[in-house]
């Protein structure tokens, strides 16, 4: 609780988070400060902030948290078969590219096995991983994301996709082997709205990198209707790898020209020392399977 309150920064967004009420949370960091002799909490603003002795018991208490996770990991190796649950937890793209085909993979391998997928962002991955909700999280790291030394999790490279300039079938960059990101800096943009998705964000810092500030006409977030909007004419989008659009849409996906390819790193993540729960290996390996499936960089289809 006494995480949640710091990650959160109020006692009623940590209750929120914890499925609990805030005075629930408020009555168990106050009896913990009692047992303890120190002040757990001060406030700052409208919210609170640890004091310097909570910081120094959330330390250990990752050291806690971590030799747990070991001792689970190593008991159940000892458990026989591999029943499961194991949950995983990844944001939509990562769901259908990788989590998905993982997942299938082990339904065949190990038809005992309960597999469990709940889509999520990276924030809310991170969240149910502290809370012991899911067991496995696919995230990208994002702006006020978990840093790599966090002590909480154990974060590993999955999969580095590249971005496609997504254009009009009819366009003239379509006919193009390959385009710079500043060739499209005088089309209509489709993006979705600042701070609706970490994507939207994404897309503006690479463009600016790029030297120019997209147009932006059109917003949208979910896959489907960005194909649609660039299959009718109305305009280009930079979509990842493994974002997927119906079947037959009137677009072209150009792979970005390799000295400026703007690419998406994405990770496994797990509380820390629950990488050798053979649950835990068990779908780390068939992610990684999963992920080597997509092959190289120069494999993928330029229209759909």
């Amino acid at each position: 609780m006494l995480r949640m309150v710091h990650q959160q920064g109020t006692v009623t967004a940590a209750a929120e988070a914890l499925h609990l009420t805030p005075s629930a949370v408020s009555h168990h960091v106050r009896e913990l400060a009692r047992e303890l002799r120190v002040p757990l909490l001060e406030p700052q603003g409208r919210g609170v902030r640890l004091t310097p002795a909570a910081l120094l018991l959330i330390d250990h208490a990752d050291a806690l948290l971590a030799r747990w996770e070991e001792a689970q990991a190593e008991l159940e190796s000892y458990r026989a078969g591999m029943t499961g649950p194991l949950r995983i937890a990844g944001f939509t793209t990562a769901i259908s590219g990788l989590i998905a085909p993982a997942a299938g993979r082990l339904r065949h391998s190990h038809p005992d096995l309960l597999v469990r997928v709940r889509e999520c962002d990276t924030v809310e991955s991170m969240d149910l991983l502290v809370a012991g909700e899911v067991d496995l999280a696919v995230v990208e790291p994002i702006e006020g994301g978990p840093q790599p030394d966090d002590a909480r999790f154990e974060q590993s490279p999955l999969l580095e996709e590249p971005y496609f300039l997504l254009v009009p079938a009819a366009h003239p960059l379509a006919r193009a082997g390959s385009v710079r990101l500043e060739d499209a800096a005088a089309e209509d943009w489709i993006v979705a709205d600042p701070g609706t998705c970490d994507h939207a964000q994404r897309v503006r810092v690479l463009c600016a990198a790029a030297g120019f500030s997209p147009r932006i006409v059109h917003a949208a977030t979910q896959w489907p209707a960005v194909w649609s909007l660039v299959g009718n004419g109305l305009g280009v989008s930079l979509i990842p790898r493994l974002a997927e659009g119906p079947a037959g849409g009137a677009v072209a996906r150009i792979p970005v020209a390799s000295g400026n390819m703007p690419t998406r790193r994405i990770l496994t993540c797990v509380r820390r020392g629950s990488r050798r729960n053979p649950l835990v290996d068990l779908g780390m390996r068939a992610l990684d399977d999963a992920a080597r499936d997509h092959g190289t960089m120069d494999d993928w289809p330029r229209s759909a």
